[in-house]
């Protein structure tokens, strides 16, 4: 086992991962590693509930506003530059801190991506000419029809996540979900994953109050100066969609805030069904006190 400690603070969207990574962070005296995808980019910030510039204050962050919207930047390439800067900090300190509610990022630092098949191109032209002619909706039907475990985990508002798992099972033969978790690799420290446990009707309460403090804080003038870019894949994403719907009159701002509200509870439901899946997490009370979990961590780390 390794002498150096990643902790993994993953979890559903506006389950509080901010607040306790940072105080996490403070604690062991060590940095934190965004792997909150939609995070990367600095043009996105309300929408994506950016910390905080007093947040991001208290401790030193990676991977926070370090892309444009432009810039093409995949997991495979955020495995590579995160597990380099990784490499540099757990030289000076025996802790590091990993943040983040997108799943296959997380995995790509913790385990590694799996291998998939190559896609011919003419499979990925395909599926993208269907989303445009037919809509995201009929690519989602058919993904639960071949790969019901993708269609219910991945974020299938997300239309590359929904090719990408379709491509996939097109080219090889079997679902993606059956690619997923082969090819674990081995890391240069020992992970412990915490996650906080809310229930449900909290933490959908949460979401919506997030939602609404999101339009009080200007996320419709945030969307208005991002038109220009609006046909970029990492604007096709909850909280942007559905402002963008209500910017060419196709609904109200009210529907706009109901809506952002019900894609983010579907996207957190799916981010508990991968949460559940996993038997090593240590699921710990909102309210818990910060030594006991720490204490918990050690002992996890320890064992």
């Amino acid at each position: 086992m390794s002498n150096k400690l990643l902790i993994a603070v993953i979890g559903a969207t506006a389950s509080g991962k901010t607040d306790l990574s940072i105080k996490l962070a403070q604690r062991f005296r060590s940095e934190i590693f965004s792997a909150d995808s939609r995070q990367f980019y600095k043009e996105l910030d309300i929408g994506v509930a950016r910390p905080s510039t007093d947040e991001l204050s208290q401790v030193r962050h990676h991977f926070i506003a370090h892309l444009s919207i432009k810039d093409s930047y995949s997991a495979g390439d955020f495995e590579k530059e995160g597990l380099k800067k990784l490499a540099t900090c757990l030289t000076e300190r025996d802790t590091a801190v990993l943040v983040g509610g997108s799943g296959l990022f997380v995995t790509a630092i913790v385990d590694g991506l799996d291998s998939f098949p190559s896609v011919p191109e003419k499979i990925r032209e395909g599926l993208n000419k269907r989303i445009d002619s037919d809509g995201i909706e009929a690519l989602v039907e058919e993904l639960k029809g071949v790969d019901p475990e993708s269609a219910n985990t991945i974020d299938v508002t997300n239309p590359r996540r929904v090719i990408r798992a379709l491509e996939v099972t097109l080219a090889g033969g079997k679902p993606f979900s059956q690619y997923k978790g082969q090819n674990k690799k081995e890391r240069p420290f020992t992970t412990v994953k915490v996650a906080i446990d809310w229930d449900r009707v909290q933490l959908y309460e949460r979401i919506n109050q997030r939602a609404e403090q999101m339009f009080a804080m200007g996320l419709v003038e945030e969307v208005k100066s991002l038109i220009p870019h609006r046909h970029l894949n990492a604007l096709n994403t909850v909280g942007y969609s559905e402002v963008f719907d209500y910017l060419d009159g196709k609904c109200s701002l009210e529907d706009a805030l109901a809506k952002v509200q019900q894609h983010t509870r579907n996207y957190a439901k799916r981010q508990l069904t991968w949460l559940r899946k996993q038997q090593d997490i240590l699921w710990v009370k909102p309210d818990q006190e910060l030594n006991e979990i720490v204490s918990q961590i050690k002992n996890r780390f320890n064992a």
